[in-house]
């Protein structure tokens, strides 16, 4: 059976960059009959994200990103494809760096390939707020559908 992780991303105070959190909302209900799927969220990226998908043979990571795009388009992306670096700290390392030192230190960490990350493209991740964008909003259904599609092609 394969243990499959989906992770939302992000900081529920900053208006879309609680999108990956919310997406998980969706699917808690949705995949909670699903024993080798864990629905979760966090809150970091770099090294700590790299430590949470251990042990895990497929990885599904929901977060906002910005991009340059319009808000609100939704985009499968790969690691090494990641255009935005979530991270606390600008002395953290972004995703594929941390999947490297990871997988140089013997941590048992899902192929490139079985890592995807769904990106929401943010309009705001700068205003306290706990409201996101009506594009950003809106674009949660369209996620949540991509989200279940990788199951499903596995």
């Amino acid at each position: 059976m394969t243990k499959t992780l989906i992770l939302g991303l992000g900081n529920p105070l900053l208006r879309d960059d609680s999108v990956g959190l919310r997406v998980i909302q969706e699917l808690q209900d949705r995949l909670a009959a699903r024993p080798d799927i864990e629905v979760s969220e966090d809150y970091w990226g770099g090294l700590r994200l790299m430590e949470r998908m251990i042990g895990f043979d497929r990885v599904i990571v929901v977060d906002a990103m910005r991009s340059g795009g319009a808000p609100g388009v939704v985009r499968r992306l790969s690691p090494d494809s990641v255009p935005t670096q979530r991270s606390a700290s600008s002395h953290d390392v972004n995703l594929p760096t941390a999947l490297q030192l990871g997988r140089m230190a013997g941590a048992q960490l899902p192929s490139d390939d079985r890592i995807v990350l769904i990106g929401i493209e943010a309009a705001d991740v700068e205003t306290f707020s706990e409201q996101l964008t009506p594009e950003v909003l809106g674009a949660i259904p369209e996620a949540v559908e991509l989200v279940l599609s990788e199951l499903e092609s596995d």
